[in-house]
């Protein structure tokens, strides 16, 4: 996610202990959906479609985050 940002978001996950939580939670859902997807872990569509909002609200988050310290490096 946001590979482009790759030392943006290094940096954020070593000195914002609330960015680095919302990103591993972020990829802790990317990779649960992924397992329920290919039939490993048992979840219903309905339970994989609230993992996916789920996951795309912390994706805005992480964006809002890495957008906020990207405008005041420039500043």
């Amino acid at each position: 996610m946001f590979h482009e940002y790759r030392e943006e978001v290094s940096y954020l996950k070593q000195n914002d202990a609330h960015f680095d939580k919302i990103f591993e939670e972020h990829n802790e859902l990317d990779q649960k959906i992924k397992n329920a997807e290919q039939g490993i872990i048992p979840l219903s569509t309905q339970e994989i479609d609230v993992l996916k909002k789920e996951k795309l609200k912390l994706k805005d988050e992480v964006w809002e985050l890495l957008n906020r310290y990207l405008q005041e490096k420039k500043a």
